[in-house]
C-alpha cells in the first residue's frame, strides 16, 4: 500500500484498444436490435461471448491492468477477512431487532405524550 499512484500513460495503442472495446459494444447494440426475431437465449448467448472479447481487449490496456491487479489485490484481501460464526451473527441480529424495537416503543410513548399535550393545550 506504500506503492505511489501513478497516472495511467494514454498511448496511441491504448486508445486503439478502448476504441474498438467501443465500437464493439455498440455493434453488440446493433446486432441485438437487428436480430429481433432471435431467441432470447442465442442472444444473451452472443453477449456472453462479446463481454469476454471486450474484457479480453481492455485488460490488455494500461488502465485494464492496473484494474486487474486492483481486483486481484482485493481478492486476496477478502480472503483475509474473520467472517462472523453462524452464532455471532444471529445474536448479533437479535441485538438489533430488540433494539429497534425498544426504540420504536419509546418513540411511540413520546408521539403518544406529545399528542396528549398538545390536545390539553389547544383544548
Amino acid at each position: 500500500m506504500n506503492e505511489k499512484i501513478k497516472a495511467p500513460q494514454k498511448s496511441l495503442t491504448d486508445m486503439v484498444k478502448w476504441g474498438v472495446a467501443l465500437f464493439l459494444f455498440l455493434a453488440g447494440f446493433g446486432a441485438n436490435y437487428y436480430f429481433i426475431q432471435v431467441p432470447l437465449t442465442l442472444r444473451l448467448a452472443g453477449w456472453v461471448v462479446l463481454a469476454c472479447i471486450i474484457a479480453f481487449i481492455a485488460i490488455q490496456t494500461t488502465s485494464g491492468q492496473r484494474l486487474w491487479h486492483f481486483f486481484k489485490a482485493a481478492r486476496s484481501e477478502i480472503r483475509k477477512v474473520v467472517w462472523p460464526t453462524r452464532q455471532e451473527t444471529f445474536h448479533t441480529t437479535l441485538m438489533v431487532i430488540v433494539i429497534i424495537i425498544l426504540f420504536a416503543v419509546i418513540m411511540w410513548g413520546a408521539d403518544s405524550f406529545l399528542m396528549w399535550l398538545i390536545s390539553w393545550l389547544t383544548g
